[in-house]
């Protein structure tokens, strides 16, 4: 029987390494006992073996250098992260003292062997190119995987990307369509595209992975990773045969260096984090590029060339089972709850999915939120109409240092995987079906980033503390507040941070210090006894740690509302007329929250009914035992969940009264108008906090407007139908100041209960 020639393709770097593979040659004869052909991949004969017919099995070889043991402390430890040099790759001096000191560290490393004819049909199947040039992609690229059984999975490392795709015929020819739909020439087409495509490309290095590693755990070093890594046996065992797509919430900076370590710890491959190049800046950029981080244009609008660029190299990412990242809010949350998704990547990732082989694409959603975040304060800022302070080297230095207070915990938490194969279906690309489709998955995913966000200690206290004006709590009054909430936590079985036990009062106590020692909270002690009470202008960044649990409470709000126009309105079917009431809050709210389909929110209406009341549907015939209902809720969320956003609306539906139905519609000097108005309301304490106070709302609520046609002049009715949505909201308004009176009389119960007789 014959036995195929076989020769080894190696690349030494220094003459230690060839001193290595010359030893590894002898302890490796071949069938006659003479040691193997061997060729050098910078060798002259290199292009002679591509125009061998003997078929020759070839086999990469390499040198490596195993990193030794340290405690990632010291100068030492430091001087080598910042060393360009691959941690697998030292200096010639250093190779000659480890082989004479360690020689246990150095290892010789063979690819996968392939035959010269396999190779040669692999690249008449995938495109141009030259065969040698080919063969040293191949080599390089199995040698790459051959070391991630060294380093461990989490290294995934691509190189070649640009050479790969550009030299495809998919690739040439896709780029001669474009030039002929867009009347270009083929060659700026190209020279476009491949220069899109340097721009994006993510060039992994180890030595920047683990620089970019070492800075992380610097930059996040205020806070405790809490993972909940109950999926991560699931997502490890989808990610042998499919790309896994992460969609987080988008809260801080420190996203996506919160989630890497977490992703590391469950044993998945770091992810190609899509970017925007807003934070590309010297130095961050660079490091993050080369450890990951693919940095793309925010506007995109007619660049055609670009837009086909990265499509096709996400396609190329899917091909090759790379993981991605990016944020489905496109960008950080000023509210604390999520925001609308953008489907921008998202079609892209669908569309680079169908033009693909790959059977599937796994969408993980993810939520990660924080006890107490330094930027919030500025969001708030911005939120009143501040200009956003522009990313750079002095905002990096100014972010860095005031992570050195410790601010808790950081919380992440992976939601159910999504079949992107399923959720598009078999739509058409250019199918405006295929745009629902897409809208439909990016809902869905952001209904499981809720399910999963957990109640915590920190945002709890928030939830207490808003609503009730700007009065300050004794500690029994925070218990009075805070129990009926840990019942009704506990009755929904609702997710808790840690699995943390709310009805300790030691969790609420720390909570309460986090939130003292913050400032967002003050404690006054020089009376008889101490009370605690939000602090100056600290309303929106209480509001954005409440809002990070607001979807668990926002139908119940509903229901309480419900309860009030039964009272008000004296239903005949409380059925029909609750259903119909609770319908037209939803439409309001419609662009704020992200609401379950109807038939679902009718369900989740019932259960909180049920809760307040198990007869509540025969109770609300009689608007006497509705108001009973309505008096014995425990606790009122009405106002704490619903008001800040009803008297937000509030404004911009009077400030949308005061525009002329026949002048053109100037947004900008409108939202100036609106922020003047509710800063005057505020004033005049007609609206009852600060929160109400924002442009994010204030934008959300003109959504809605346009969504009714209430805003561009047109129509006889124009300003019959803005008054109609003023009275609307005002209504709305109305109810939620009823509700948070009663609750203002239980809290008056508890202080009264408190009060020595005859005192």
């Amino acid at each position: 029987m014959d036995v195929l020639p076989r020769v080894y393709l190696t690349a030494p770097n220094s003459d230690t390494e060839q001193r290595v593979l010359a030893h590894w040659f002898t302890q490796h004869p071949d069938p006659a006992g003479a040691p193997p052909e061997s060729v050098e991949i910078t060798d002259a004969s290199f292009a002679d073996l591509a125009r061998r017919d003997d078929d020759p099995l070839i086999t990469p070889l390499r040198v490596v250098w195993l990193p030794g043991e340290h405690d990632g402390r010291g100068a030492r430890h430091l001087r080598e992260l910042l060393s360009p040099r691959d941690p697998l790759h030292p200096a010639t001096a250093t190779q000659r003292r480890l082989l004479r000191t360690e020689p246990d560290r150095c290892v010789v490393l063979e690819g996968t062997p392939a035959r010269l004819s396999d190779l040669r049909r692999r690249l008449e199947n995938t495109g141009g190119g030259s065969l040698p040039d080919y063969i040293r992609r191949q080599a390089a690229l199995t040698l790459e995987r051959a070391e991630r059984t060294v380093l461990g999975t989490q290294y995934k490392v691509s190189r070649f990307v640009v050479d790969e795709i550009t030299d495809s015929n998919r690739f040439s020819e896709g780029i001669r369509a474009l030039a002929a739909r867009l009347g270009m020439t083929v060659a700026d087409a190209d020279r476009q595209a491949r220069g899109a495509l340097e721009e994006m490309v993510a060039a992994q290095s180890r030595r920047a992975i683990a620089l970019w590693d070492q800075l992380g755990r610097y930059f996040s070093r205020a806070y405790r990773l809490d993972l909940d890594a109950e999926r991560f046996d699931e997502l490890r065992e989808l990610n042998k045969e499919h790309s896994l797509v992460f969609l987080p919430s988008h809260r801080s900076y420190l996203d996506p260096l919160v989630l890497r370590p977490a992703l590391v710890a469950g044993g998945l491959p770091l992810n190609h984090v899509m970017g925007g190049l807003n934070v590309s800046f010297w130095p961050i950029g660079p490091i993050s590029k080369r450890s990951g981080t693919v940095f793309i244009r925010r506007k995109m609008e007619g660049d055609e060339v670009y837009k086909w660029t990265l499509r096709e190299y996400m396609r190329y990412l899917l091909t090759k089972r790379f993981n991605l990242e990016w944020y489905i809010e496109g960008g950080r949350s000023r509210t604390g709850k999520l925001r609308p998704p953008r489907y921008g990547l998202l079609t892209y990732l669908a569309k680079a999915f169908r033009s693909s082989q790959v059977p599937d694409v796994y969408l993980v959603p993810v939520s990660i939120t924080y006890d107490q975040l330094y930027e919030v304060s500025a969001m708030a800022a911005e939120a009143h109409g501040q200009i956003k302070q522009k990313e750079g080297l002095r905002w990096l230095v100014g972010y860095v240092r005031a992570q050195g207070r410790r601010r808790g915990v950081a919380h992440v938490t992976v939601g159910r995987p999504l079949s992107l194969a399923e959720s598009l279906g078999t739509e058409s690309d250019h199918d405006d079906r295929l745009r629902l489709a897409i809208q439909k998955t990016a809902f869905e995913v952001c209904h499981r980033i809720n399910e999963v966000t957990p109640v915590t200690a920190s945002s709890l206290v928030m939830l207490a503390f808003l609503g009730i004006e700007d009065r300050a709590l004794t500690v029994p009054e925070l218990g009075a507040l805070l129990g009926p909430m840990v019942d009704y936590i506990t009755s929904r079985s609702l997710p808790t941070a840690g699995d943390v036990d709310l009805t300790n009062p030691q969790v609420i106590r720390s909570a309460l210090i986090t939130h003292v020692d913050s400032g967002v909270l003050r404690r006054f002690d020089k009376g008889t006894e101490r009370v605690y009470y939000l602090g100056s202008d600290q309303h929106l960044v209480a509001a954005f740690y409440r809002n990070n649990i607001i979807h668990f409470l926002v139908v119940r709000a509903i229901a309480e509302m419900v309860l009030q126009a039964a009272v008000d309105e004296r239903f005949t079917d409380p059925v029909v007329d609750g259903w119909a009431e609770a319908l037209r809050i939803r439409d309001l709210l419609k662009f704020e929250f992200f609401f379950s389909d109807k038939d679902t929110f009718r369900e989740e209406l019932r259960r909180e009914l049920d809760l307040i009341e198990p007869q509540w549907s025969k109770a609300l015939t009689d608007p006497r035992h509705a108001d009973r209902m309505l008096a014995e809720v425990q606790p009122y969320l009405g106002h704490r969940v619903l008001q800040p956003f009803l008297e937000a609306y509030g404004v911009v539906a009077d400030q949308l009264l005061r525009v002329p139905a026949n002048r053109q519609f100037d947004e900008k000097a409108f939202m100036t108008g609106a922020l003047a108005l509710a800063e005057q309301r505020r004033l005049r304490q007609q609206i009852a906090s600060s929160e109400s106070i924002s442009a994010e709302l204030f934008a959300t609520a003109l959504a809605v407007a346009r969504n009714r046609d209430l805003v561009d002049p047109g129509g006889d009715d124009l300003i019959a139908r803005r008054v109609e949505f003023a009275t609307e909201v005002r209504v709305l308004i109305d109810r939620v100041h009823r509700i948070r009176a009663l609750a203002h009389q239980s809290l008056d119960l508890v202080e009264g209960l408190r009060v020595e007789p005859g005192a």
